[in-house]
């Protein structure tokens, strides 16, 4: 037996014996890790005759897939072990009275949603809804998307059925889709909603909130976007002045397209928004396509208007210090009972919208 079959045989019965989660990924670690047996053993691949390569890739691969069999049956094994003993441990009589009395808060996002509707309820926007599950067509087609978008792409989008027909929406656009082609303009709507992705990190998640806006009439120009966002983010982060840029951009289903920055300085470490030498980008805009009106039953020749969409969690985090997005959805009661609400703060425009 070689120096290597010896150490195989020896994590083996290591794996096997191991009682704890942390020994057995300790023990992966130093077997499928950089460094690890089999990762050095893949390396004299290159030392070795090309006849004799295939074999021995062949034996290391069905070496590495046992340990790794074994590793998740272990695993498994464990891990239900200690599911077990913490519910037996764990056992409440519900037929008790309560010993502590919490009060619960409302969610940052829940907050911001309201908020937001507040704002914008003022200068005549109505609030409409739609669902999560969408159609290619309300999702994409209709908002002029190309079919070979990379929006479209199967890693970007969660697709419910083989034929890709069948979607969580990537957006709340579909709402303003499904608006015009059940009414008739004008339209002046925004959608507060759930969206869904294919991201994760600090900044990312599979599912997060979005509030699209959208306003249809006769005579709409990007001076009445501009007009409408100035007021909107002045209201929001309730500030008397607001540095704005417009940037252009690309969306299909917009033209032109922009996108927008607002002004914001540091102090002590943290971010003040309104007047300042730094930039940044909070949300995306423009004029709607007349292929989207088109699409949607309106006359292009008589109606046009603009859109835009904005990321509500982003707006909290900016708003009231979240550094980490995944925390919005860990449901923490820690962190909802520091971030959280009182139920009884609604937002209103004339005592102030937020605490």
């Amino acid at each position: 037996m070689s120096e290597f079959e010896k150490k195989i045989a020896e994590y083996k019965s290591k794996i096997k014996s191991s009682s704890k989660i942390e020994e057995i990924d300790l023990l992966r670690s130093e077997v499928f890790g950089k460094n690890g047996i089999i990762n050095l053993e893949f390396k004299k691949l290159v030392e070795l005759p090309l006849e004799e390569k295939k074999s021995f890739a062949a034996n290391l691969n069905k070496i590495k897939q046992e340990l790794q069999d074994i590793y998740k049956t272990k695993s498994t094994e464990i891990l239900d072990k200690d599911i077990i003993e913490k519910v037996e441990k764990e056992k409440i009589d519900i037929t008790l009275p309560e010993k502590e009395f919490k009060i619960g808060k409302v969610h940052p996002v829940s907050q911001v949603i309201d908020e937001i509707s507040c704002i914008f309820s003022e200068i005549g926007f109505s609030v409409e809804e739609g669902p999560d599950v969408e159609n290619e067509y309300n999702n994409f087609t209709a908002l002029n998307t190309p079919e070979n978008h990379p929006a479209k792409d199967m890693h970007d989008t969660f697709y419910l059925d083989k034929d890709m027909k069948t979607m969580l929406r990537t957006h709340t656009s579909p709402v303003q889709v499904r608006t015009m082609l059940k009414g008739k303009p004008p339209f002046k709507i925004i959608a507060p909603g759930r969206t869904y992705r294919s991201d994760s990190d600090q900044t990312h998640t599979p599912m997060f909130h979005q509030l699209e806006g959208l306003h249809i009439d006769k005579g709409i120009n990007m001076g009445h976007l501009k007009g409408c966002l100035n007021y909107f983010i002045k209201e929001f982060f309730e500030v008397n002045k607001i540095k704005m840029r417009f940037r252009p951009s690309h969306f299909p289903f917009t033209e032109p397209s922009a996108e927008v920055d607002i002004g914001y300085r540091m102090e002590n470490n943290k971010i003040i928004i309104g007047e300042g030498d730094k930039w940044l980008e909070i949300l995306g805009c423009g004029m709607v396509h007349p292929n989207v009106l088109k699409n949607c039953k309106v006359d292009s020749k008589k109606f046009q208007g603009f859109a835009f969409g904005i990321g509500i969690d982003r707006l909290a985090m900016l708003k009231y210090g979240i550094n980490d997005l995944r925390s919005f959805f860990e449901c923490d009661y820690r962190w909802l009972n520091h971030y959280g609400f009182d139920p009884l703060d609604v937002p209103t425009n004339y005592r102030g919208l937020s605490r």
